[in-house]
């Protein structure tokens, strides 16, 4: 086995709908590397803390839970002991628990300790705020994946009017503008880029696109490094 700092990271961050899942995902399935979706994580802690009949004040009892969550990542899929959770932690009373104990010191303390419990061989590929700032610092390559609020919103728009929900674009928009100054003015770890991150802007682009270009990039750092790295198609 591996040590763990001599397995490879790719740390994507970014704001709000700038595809981080999507191309996440779609990397770690291009690599055979596990896959991270941080972001998932707190609402998963959130949900699990709702199933213990925690109060979200009740942050020392919701720390101690997280350890011991059987958490996974499949596909599109996220898993809480073993059974799908994707839909249940989208719902609004477990997002309200996820973003009242994201800035809890515990809490995310546990949660960075679960992070990067994921750092596994072959290799990681984990998508979230922080990523490169603070949970993997040391990845082998850091990407800071952005677009404009209008597309942003335009993608979300079209994600949720498939899923038969009413929304409106204006609104949308407004959300993700106000959800950009949140994160990137909170005191704990706001969203920013990493000194050593590359920079993608995917508003004329597909995902597939996103991924090929870190791809490349990902061939290059692994060169540089001395890393040997299989990542042919």
């Amino acid at each position: 086995m591996k040590p763990e700092s001599a397995v490879p990271v790719v740390a994507l961050d970014g704001p709000a709908g700038a595809g981080k899942g999507t191309v996440g995902r779609a990397l770690a399935l291009r690599l055979g590397w596990h896959y991270l979706d941080s972001g998932a994580l707190y609402r998963i802690a959130a949900l699990a803390a709702l199933r213990a009949a925690l109060d979200k004040t009740q942050t020392a009892a919701i720390a101690a839970l997280i350890p011991g969550l059987e958490i996974e990542f499949r596909g599109g899929e996220a898993a809480l002991d073993g059974k799908d959770v994707s839909r249940a932690i989208r719902g609004e009373g477990v997002g309200a628990v996820a973003s009242a104990i994201a800035a809890e010191p515990a809490v995310r303390e546990a949660l960075v300790a679960r992070q990067r419990a994921f750092r596994r061989p072959p290799g990681l590929v984990a998508d979230g705020r922080d990523m490169g700032t603070v949970v993997f610092a040391d990845a082998v390559l850091k990407i800071f994946l952005t677009a404009s609020p209008g597309e942003r919103a335009r993608r979300r728009y079209k994600q949720l009017k498939e899923q038969g929900i009413d929304v409106t674009l204006p609104r949308l928009e407004r959300e993700l503008r106000r959800r950009d100054a949140q994160d990137a003015g909170r005191k704990v770890a706001p969203l920013k880029m990493a000194g050593d991150a590359v920079m993608l802007d995917t508003d004329r682009h597909a995902a597939s696109w996103a991924v090929e270009q870190i791809v490349a990039r990902l061939a290059e750092a692994a060169k540089r490094g001395g890393l040997s790295m299989d990542l042919e198609p």
